[in-house]
């Protein structure tokens, strides 16, 4: 009976109608809606799913003090959009100048009921396609081999309606309460529900479980209220300043730490959860014990007849009873919905709560699935802002633009340039790149020479960790070698334990750029794309293999990369000695006596000048160039010796001699005759 049972359930489900879509989306958080921008842009067949009756749900609920730790900085002193989205952490990419966050909310640390209004916006202005009420229950697989990855993803909804897809899209988010199980956890109550008016808890003595920004914005609300608090967790607590990482525990709640280390009762404590236990008396007040003092005895005999840690040690730190206990540990991914089939496996150490993919964001052991947002984070976790809205915005797109080169044949955007607009073309994107910014060490610009580096293409934001794919994952070649350039913090400058506020803690000659500590260009230099093995085998903590020449750009105190003496000429010579050329800019007149005087011409006069391009000669123009010291003054003068007046000899020994016209006075020139 029972395997009758199950054929006929094989055959209604074989038999049953699906729908079908080239890209599924499940969940319309902030990833579900970015990915489903980019989808609608391309024109491709996709829907998005999402359980509830709108979309962001996460937020609807969470934070539960209703504040949210992404800034939202209004005023950078600057107009320029794409350098703004630095400091935005809450706008998705669209565009719709509409759809910035700015718009919806004038707090720097916006309220979370802002962000549930600005999804609904963006979902509902952009028209995007969202299912709402749809709660995907289970995920399996069909092989195929005239699906695109060789088998297509079905899906099944709470109301047994099934879909078919092509490529499968995962941005649930993680928003399963991690759950600690001991003696007693019974009476803890949970982040997701406990009582958030902190008149509940006045004159009450609390114990936090956890350490992150969930546990300090707990004890934050109720910190004026109760007797005291204490905290206890795994791990030592981690400051984001310290190790430049903006999950852990931010300024905005940690009053805490001021009430602690200034003595007013409250504490933190180190223990492992999993050895605790908890003993409810007649009072209905929670002793914390040890799990070992349970081990084979009977914890509903009654608190007088269990052994407590102040029994044997007087001065334990946690031997005074607290009136509640409250879970604080976070979330984790949602694995029950997917089949054997997807092999969909938690990561390892403290990526468990997060599923295994590869750096392209794709299973790793299911093609075709990608995830996506929060819960793509074991990418870059402790290391970069993939787990958050401004920095997954751009691996999203990223994500994006691999599935349009795969199955649509679109490679990689990118542009071609001229060599000689190498330098100008770095120092623009990084003085106002929000992604290479945002997503440090993960994202970076990529710019393939062209043969005999006469010109380059400039690729943007491709996830480094797939550099050795790069030619497979963007439909471009790299025959010619290439630069890698992306932003990094100083090796030894991040970590919980480190002092970032050291006396001369920030360089600022050029000449010890690589010690930078602060956030920086940095531009690694290959004669050719390095293979998987020189990948898998790059030093520790480097985002990349070892280079054939690497180029720190100095810090900067105001992030603004356009020092022409600290930042542009050491790059420009830098450049220089890899393509063995001369990347500086001329005037006509130097191009001229070049032609006469050398065998082979600077690019710049090459690409320029021979082809009657170039700046246009001006009296005002000769007289800039004569104060700056560029060119010698011809002027027509009262000569009273017998030198001619149209000798020129001294104006031939300054343009001969090497490197005798910098081009940085007249960089600014240059530029606006290109513009």
């Amino acid at each position: 009976l029972g395997l009758a049972l199950y054929a006929s359930s094989l055959c209604a489900v074989s038999g049953a109608a699906f729908l079908y879509h080239d890209y599924c989306v499940i969940g319309a958080g902030p990833s579900g809606l970015q990915a489903a921008y980019f989808l609608q842009q391309a024109g491709r067949d996709y829907v998005v799913f999402e359980r509830s009756h709108a979309p962001g749900s996460f937020f609807a609920l969470y934070p539960r003090h209703r504040k949210l730790i992404s800034i939202n900085k209004r005023y950078t002193g600057k107009s320029n959009s794409e350098f703004n989205l630095r400091h935005d952490w809450n706008s998705l990419l669209s565009h719709d100048r509409r759809l910035l966050f700015r718009r919806y909310s004038r707090d720097f640390f916006p309220d979370a009921d802002a962000m549930v209004r600005y999804l609904e916006d963006f979902a509902s202005l952009l028209k995007l396609q969202v299912q709402y009420n749809t709660a995907i229950i289970h995920v399996t697989l069909e092989r195929d081999r005239q699906a695109w990855n060789g088998h297509y993803f079905l899906l099944t909804d709470q109301d047994r309606q099934n879909y078919k897809c092509s490529s499968l899209l995962v941005a649930t988010g993680t928003w399963v309460p991690n759950v600690v199980n001991f003696p007693g956890s019974e009476y803890v109550e949970g982040y997701e529900t406990v009582s958030i008016n902190p008149e509940d808890f006045a004159g009450q003595t609390v114990l936090i479980l956890g350490r992150g920004n969930s546990a300090f914005e707990t004890a934050e609300n109720i910190l004026g209220v109760t007797n005291f608090i204490h905290m206890v967790s795994r791990s030592r607590v981690r400051l984001s300043w310290a190790t430049h990482y903006v999950g852990d525990l931010r300024a905005i709640n940690n009053g805490l730490l001021d009430t602690y280390q200034l003595k007013s009762l409250d504490g933190l404590l180190e223990g492992d959860l999993e050895d605790l236990a908890i003993i409810k008396d007649k009072k209905g007040k929670l002793h914390i014990t040890l799990r070992f003092y349970l081990e084979n005895r009977n914890t509903s005999a009654g608190i007088d007849s269990v052994t407590l840690p102040q029994d044997e040690l007087d001065n334990f730190a946690t031997r005074a009873p607290y009136d509640r206990v409250i879970r604080c540990l976070g979330w984790k991914f949602d694995f029950s919905i997917y089949n054997r089939s997807l092999r969909m496996m938690p990561g390892k150490g403290n990526k468990k709560k997060y599923p295994q993919i590869k750096p392209s964001y794709e299973s790793r052991s299911t093609r075709g699935l990608f995830v996506l947002g929060t819960a793509s984070h074991s990418v870059d976790f402790r290391k970069s802002a993939g787990g958050f809205i401004h920095g997954f915005r751009y691996t999203t797109r990223a994500v994006h633009r691999l599935l349009e080169n795969r199955h649509h044949g679109v490679p990689w955007p990118s542009t071609v340039y001229p060599i000689t607009q190498l330098t100008n073309s770095i120092i623009k994107r990084v003085n106002e790149a929000s992604g290479l910014y945002q997503m440090f060490s993960i994202l970076a610009d990529i710019i393939l020479l062209r043969e005999n580096a006469t010109a380059f293409e400039y690729l943007e934001e491709y996830p480094v960790g797939v550099l050795a794919e790069l030619e497979t994952q963007t439909g471009r070649k790299a025959p010619n070698g290439l630069f890698v350039v992306i932003m990094e913090y100083g090796r030894n400058f991040s970590g919980a334990d480190k002092d970032v506020f050291y006396y001369n803690r920030a360089v600022g000659e050029a000449q010890h750029a690589w010690q930078s500590n602060f956030l920086h260009p940095v531009i690694y230099y290959y004669k050719r794309l390095p293979t998987e093995r020189e990948m898998r085998l790059r030093p520790p903590d480097w985002p990349l293999p070892r280079p054939d020449a690497v180029h720190h750009i100095v810090e900067d105190f105001l992030t603004d990369w356009t020092a022409p003496n600290a930042h542009i000429l050491p790059l420009r010579r830098f450049l220089e000695n890899c393509l063995s050329t001369d990347l500086r800019n001329f005037f006509a007149e130097s191009c001229f006596l070049f032609a006469f005087t050398r065998q082979k011409l600077p690019p710049f006069c090459r690409q320029g000048y021979v082809r009657m391009q170039g700046l246009v000669g001006s009296e005002g123009l000769r007289r800039h160039a004569v104060e700056a010291g560029l060119l010698e003054d011809y002027a027509p003068t009262d000569f009273s010796g017998d030198r001619p007046p149209d000798s020129r000899e001294g104006s031939q020994d300054q343009l001969l001699r090497d490197h005798a016209i910098p081009v940085r006075p007249l960089q600014h020139l240059v530029n606006a005759k290109d513009e």
